[in-house]
């Protein structure tokens, strides 16, 4: 079967293309005949592929003159008939107001992997037509978490078929030599305003007077450096907060970690929620939508209420206060981990593509 997984553009190094490269990865281990294409650029994808997978993209640049609607939706069906497409996954929901005209009279299985929260249109309105559109026509819809799918088919009139499915980890369940109160907290993600991190800090002043040997490193990148970074000044954290910023190896941060703290105002999934888990992390989480409360089930890691940084606060202390209850989150933690091994992930994908009829 032929299959083409099409994103935005796969040079990127986010998330929704990490995901996307390991569905094309594990698809293609399992016999599909793989195409990944990005709509602009992505030549040169960001994440490792199977060198059976075909790397195309419809446009050479973003920009208004290569890319008007029209264009896109030609270049996608002209790709479709060409490669003789069975199945098309678009990674993105928008991208779907380009893939339903492209795929009118085709014999083309076609599914919408949403990778973000149902309720948030991350300041695109047209996001919310898409997703209608999506649950009309499209002969599958993928979400995330099973909270987002009730939301979807609460939200929508829907025909396709609502489906959820977890994103794969990255990391396998870890198993290492732990290093011995190193009383680090790790926090991971882009310094926006979506991952709360003025929130965590705001709650770190007052962890900080009361257990002044911790310290908090925040690993990413993005708008809202310059903000935290004057906050941490003013408030005299420097000695125990880190704006690490980027890194190529995540890993070495959340082995070194004893504690892994989430402090979204919303989410998609939470990636880094199952990475944690993968290396046996207890974690305390606010309780956003959506992802954390599905994540964190049967592992006795903290569900904090939405961005009470006052319960933030004495949670993040109970943790740091008690070794025993770190040491049976641990276990649980790698436990849970198993249920998002990549293999576990693709038999759903396999069983979803194999049943559309």
């Amino acid at each position: 079967m032929k299959v083409l997984i099409l994103g935005g553009n796969f040079d990127n190094a986010g998330g929704t293309e990490r995901v996307g490269s390991m569905l094309a990865n594990g698809l293609s281990e399992a016999g599909y005949d793989i195409t990944l294409a990005s709509i602009w650029c992505g030549y040169k994808p960001f994440f490792p592929l199977n060198k059976e997978i075909e790397v195309c993209s419809l446009f050479d640049a973003t920009g208004h003159n290569v890319s008007r609607t029209p264009s896109i939706i030609y270049k996608i069906r002209k790709l479709l008939k060409e490669k003789n497409i069975d199945t098309l996954i678009v990674v993105e929901t928008m991208s779907v107001m380009f893939t339903l005209p492209a795929t009118l009279g085709l014999p083309v299985k076609h599914i919408c992997w949403e990778h973000f929260n149902f309720n948030t249109d991350l300041g695109k309105p047209r996001r919310r037509l898409a997703r209608q559109l999506a649950a009309r026509y499209c002969d599958s819809v993928v979400t995330l978490t099973e909270r987002d799918k009730a939301y979807w088919l609460r939200g929508t009139r829907h025909k396709s078929q609502i489906t959820a499915i977890a994103n794969p980890c990255p990391f396998p369940v870890q198993y290492y030599d732990k290093p011995e109160h190193t009383k680090i907290v790790l926090a991971v993600g882009r310094l926006t305003y979506q991952k709360g991190f003025d929130l965590l800090l705001q709650s770190w002043l007052e962890v900080h007077k009361s257990m002044p040997d911790w310290k908090l490193k925040i690993v990413g990148e993005g708008e809202d450096r310059v903000t935290l970074a004057r906050f941490i000044e003013e408030n005299e954290l420097k000695e125990s907060v880190e704006l690490v910023g980027n890194t190529n190896n995540i890993s070495e941060y959340y082995k070194e970690a004893e504690i892994f703290c989430l402090s979204s105002r919303f989410e998609g999934f939470g990636m880094v929620l199952i990475e944690a888990l993968a290396f046996g992390l207890p974690i305390v989480s606010f309780d956003c939508e959506v992802g954390p409360a599905e994540i964190l089930q049967d592992t006795g890691s903290i569900l904090v209420p939405q961005n009470d940084t006052s319960e933030l606060t004495s949670s993040l202390i109970k943790m740091m206060s008690n070794d025993e209850q770190r040491k049976s989150i641990s276990l649980k933690s790698k436990e849970k981990a198993e249920v998002y091994q990549p293999e576990n992930i693709m038999s759903q994908w396999i069983n979803l593509i194999e049943d559309i009829k």
